[in-house]
């Protein structure tokens, strides 16, 4: 039996509908390589739909999104 506090993939549709890659990678302005770097080396928190299809969740994204703003800062770079 599943808790009912765990979200399955059929109650998040209802809720959420889940962001392709290019989506993903438009919301967080990336390109969708980054995102498939991304998800390869499990830095980003993604849904597999059918084993291959990877999807995610604007909610799951939005953290993330923060996050990572904060460690490019805002498009300067620092010489060293």
């Amino acid at each position: 039996m599943i808790p009912m506090s765990t979200p399955t993939l059929s109650t998040l549709v209802h809720d959420e509908l889940p962001l392709t890659v290019r989506a993903a990678a438009t919301y967080l302005g990336v390109s969708p390589q980054t995102v498939y770097l991304w998800v390869e080396r499990k830095q980003i928190p993604h849904l597999r739909v059918m084993g291959r299809n990877i999807r995610f969740l604007k909610s799951d994204l939005e953290p993330f999104r923060a996050t990572f703003k904060q460690e490019v800062g805002f498009g300067t770079t620092s010489k060293t």
